[in-house]
């Protein structure tokens, strides 16, 4: 979804714009199939409303409810940019910026500022690589660390929670090595998964909680490639061999060198 006013991607990171995004809902009408084309999408408001992606006053009726001119689109513009706020949380930034909006470049388009290839298609809206992996060690670690807050899967987004036994942040050390899921899929672990204030945005029935943030400052703030020392929690993957992934599939993280089994 595009803002036509500001020509940015509409994002749950510009905290004043778009405050519930997080509260909209979206799936597929039915099942997408390979090769063919992709069915439409049934969009839940916070308000109760139920609309479909292919209705032709889709626009309008979004533009209505976030009070700001909008259109839904499948492609992210080549300068795939939004507006994020960084919260008033120290050590958040690598650039020690704080409570201040600034133009995020996201996707191929960051890549490409910062000179490297990009592992997302061009117009994805892949903020950064197509997939992100946690582990429940670290939501368990969260929780001991600071009791008060929730540390619920739904703050992270994840593509993929993987059950795990060691204590700790686990996922740290798995940049670089594969992780075997089920009987075929293989992914190639490439980055340690910066947080941002999405982590702290209230949804569904999770409050707003900014120390979520703080405490992955304050025991997880680590250097995730040449984006400097940021809060970490989870990894990022590119696929290295496709197929199907199902609930429950065995996963198996390997080294260079050695291997250990989750």
């Amino acid at each position: 979804m595009l803002d036509t006013d500001k020509g940015k991607v509409v994002s749950a990171k510009d905290v004043k714009h778009f405050p519930d995004v997080l509260n909209c809902k979206a799936a597929f009408v039915e099942p997408p199939r390979a090769g063919a084309q992709l069915p439409p999408l049934r969009i839940s408001l916070p308000n109760g409303r139920s609309l479909t992606s292919d209705q032709s006053d889709i626009d309008e009726i979004l533009s209505a409810h976030f009070g700001r001119n909008v259109v839904l689109t499948q492609s992210a513009p080549d300068d795939f940019t939004v507006d994020q706020y960084l919260p008033d949380v120290a050590g958040a930034d690598a650039a020690g910026r704080r409570d201040i909006v600034v133009a995020q470049k996201l996707g191929a388009a960051l890549f490409a500022q910062i000179g490297m290839q990009s592992p997302v298609p061009a117009g994805s809206f892949f903020d950064g690589f197509p997939l992100s992996i946690l582990t429940t060690s670290t939501l368990a670690r969260l929780a001991e660390l600071r009791p008060q807050s929730r540390f619920d899967e739904r703050r992270f987004r994840m593509n993929l929670i993987i059950s795990t036994q060691p204590s700790g942040f686990i996922e740290n050390d798995w940049v670089g090595g594969d992780l075997s899921i089920g009987e075929a899929v293989r992914l190639t672990v490439a980055l340690q998964d910066p947080r941002c204030v999405m982590t702290t945005l209230a949804q569904d029935d999770l409050p707003h909680d900014t120390d979520v943030l703080r405490t992955l400052v304050r025991h997880n703030r680590i250097q995730a490639g040449n984006l400097g020392q940021l809060p970490c929690a989870g990894v990022y993957a590119v696929i290295a061999v496709p197929g199907t992934v199902r609930v429950g599939d065995p996963a198996i993280f390997r080294r260079a060198i050695g291997s250990v089994g989750q």
